[in-house]
């Protein structure tokens, strides 16, 4: 197919980069230069604009920052919209509030072209792999279109829903896995200032109802061994905090949990973390306690 991508980051460039290894024409765009000239050096043409990049494709993947990213893109002067293609399909990949995506897949279906939402699980590693997982919502027709460029991307494919159901479904599982990560974080923190080894307490913990992806991937492959560099950005996870959790006031469902892990993602923003990965919480818990937990002897 002839697949468009705009959005070149962190996330972005490797995914385009799968797609572009699996045989596909791609043409890209992204504010940023030399991201464009990584794509270009890899067999991608470059566009000056996103609607000449929907103007030659079939296909347009969008992976932005943001909801408002997203409606600029899409919808502004050089825009996507303007370039679209009648039976093309749109793609966006980004982490936004289900409220943009209908309302940009209205000014899609007006050009004759479908869209769909299918925003990323895990990390950048992932990301590199081909591995993610795919949360997607749209018509099953114009979803089935897409797949195989999908494919190069990710390996867990879930069909969440109607338009805007793969945002919900991204939205949840993201506030969900920081409340998680803080709880742990907390909890680690807690043990070894009471003395207890780190060692013993994952032990205990991968026999209980504790137990969580958490401690068993994320948390040993990073903050615990002292990595913070960035498989999710803080500020990203709490973009999507905050995200989820208008969604949820929205629907009226008390969350105090919910609130108190945007608080703390809050703390970490102040405290200068924003780039860091999100698992960089340890670090915030550690300076208020006076303690240091890695993997290894107890500090």
């Amino acid at each position: 197919m002839n697949v468009g991508f705009i959005g070149l980051g962190t996330m972005g460039a490797p995914m385009a980069r799968n797609v572009l290894k699996k045989g596909h024409a791609m043409t890209v765009y992204d504010v940023a230069p030399a991201a464009v000239a990584g794509l270009v050096a890899a067999g991608a043409w470059a566009a000056p604009t996103p609607a000449a990049v929907a103007q030659a494709s079939d296909v347009v993947i969008t992976m932005l920052p943001d909801a408002p990213d997203v409606e600029r893109v899409a919808l502004g002067a050089n825009g996507i919209v303007e370039g679209l293609r009648a039976g093309a399909v749109y793609v966006d990949m980004s982490t936004i509030d289900p409220t943009t995506t209908r309302r940009v897949a209205a000014a899609v279906r007006a050009r004759g072209a479908a869209m769909i939402d299918s925003p990323v699980g895990k990390t950048a590693d992932a990301a590199v792999a081909g591995t993610l997982t795919l949360m997607v919502g749209g018509d099953a027709d114009d979803i089935a279109r897409v797949r195989p460029v999908l494919d190069c991307m990710g390996t867990d494919f879930f069909h969440c829903g109607a338009l805007g159901a793969g945002q919900t479904v991204k939205l949840i599982n993201n506030l969900l896995a920081t409340c998680i990560a803080e709880a742990s974080v907390e909890a680690l923190v807690t043990g070894t200032k009471s003395g207890i080894k780190l060692d013993t307490m994952m032990a205990v913990f991968r026999t209980t109802m504790a137990w969580s992806n958490q401690l068993a991937i994320a948390m040993p492959k990073r903050p615990l061994a002292g990595d913070f560099s960035p498989g999710f950005m803080m500020k990203l996870a709490h973009k999507d905090c905050r995200l989820a959790l208008e969604m949820v006031e929205g629907l009226r469902v008390d969350a105090p949990v919910e609130r108190a892990a945007l608080a703390s993602l809050e703390q970490g923003l102040a405290r200068g973390l924003a780039n860091d990965d999100v698992g960089a919480l340890l670090k915030l818990r550690e300076e208020s306690a006076g303690v240091r937990v890695r993997l290894g002897p107890a500090e």
